[in-house]
């Protein structure tokens, strides 16, 4: 039997919150110091895939976001299935590539454990995460429409936001090497980049100003161009989540880095992925009839 698009919808729904709750639970594993708990990959201590009494704790931690890996597998199984089963054919290579990165994930994992939390693997493992954010976000919303139509604004606006989406990225590369230097590690023995932190952070800050103004001047140009409220609205939305984000990030600094500010900030980093993948795709609307019929002078021009 066919699977129907709301189906599609609630298991791509599905998929795309569970991307972003392991980041937020995996920022746990760090701040709390169990990066070690399980100290080897695949199993957690030599011959025992569980963590044993002695690590206590941590172990536990470290282990329980394990297994929310294999929670995440099964939901992208079955968001490969429903999409297959589906008439929604353009949307197979968005779920098969969702699915492709977490055993992607779970290698990059590995070596990170392995390497003793290198801060360069721990980096990668992040912007992995970031990206497969990206992936599942754009396969539920683009799950919600008939498909890719049309581009709604003008191309220099629509340039403007991959410029918005390149900082973005920039802005997440930044961040992680300001973690790689600062002093939530996930394990004492971790290694850093030996950066200074305040310079990191600074141009983490720089970077960030650079996508806050990007950002305003976008709404601008939309205003200015009277642009379609769905295009609006998701960049209006992602300036309040970037805003939000860097009064975090600024509390938290000179706070000394409280761990419930630093998890919350690695929250808002998922959110502002995901409403950035958001805004790629408000800027097409969705298919319609004109979009996949021939226009009426091409029948002319075979005859």
């Amino acid at each position: 039997m066919p699977v129907s698009s709301a189906v599609v919808r609630r298991v791509a729904l599905a998929n795309a919150v569970a991307n972003g709750l392991i980041v937020v639970t995996g920022g746990a594993v760090r701040l709390t110091g169990s990066g070690l708990g399980c100290p080897t990959w695949p199993e957690c201590t030599d011959g025992s895939i569980t963590p044993t009494p002695e690590l206590a704790g941590h172990g536990l931690i470290e282990f329980g976001n394990r297994l929310l890996t294999f929670a995440l597998a099964v939901i992208a199984i079955a968001t490969v299935v429903v999409v297959w089963r589906s008439a929604r054919r353009e949307l197979r290579r968005w779920a098969v590539g969702s699915f492709l990165g977490i055993p992607a994930q779970a290698l990059l994992g590995g070596v990170t454990v392995l390497t003793g939390l290198n801060p360069w693997t721990v980096a990668a493992h992040f912007l992995v995460s970031m990206v497969l954010v990206a992936v599942a976000t754009t396969l539920w919303l683009r799950s919600r429409e008939p498909g890719v139509g049309q581009l709604l604004v003008r191309r220099p606006i629509a340039l403007l936001v991959t410029g918005i989406a390149v900082a973005v990225g920039a802005v997440q590369v930044f961040g992680t090497v300001v973690t790689g230097s600062g002093p939530h590690s996930g394990d004492p023995a971790a290694g850093r980049t030996g950066f200074d932190p305040e310079l990191v952070s600074q141009l983490h800050a720089d970077v960030v100003f650079l996508l806050i103004g990007l950002t305003v001047a976008l709404l601008v140009a939309l205003y200015a161009t009277d642009s379609p409220g769905r295009v609006r609205r998701a960049a209006r939305d992602l300036l309040v989540v970037e805003l939000a984000q860097g009064v975090i990030g600024y509390v938290q600094y000179f706070t000394g880095l409280p761990i419930v500010l630093v998890l919350l900030h690695m929250a808002g980093a998922v959110l502002i992925t995901a409403f950035t993948a958001r805004l790629l795709w408000a800027v097409r609307g969705p298919r319609t009839e004109a979009d996949v019929e021939p226009p009426a002078e091409a029948f002319a021009t075979t005859r």
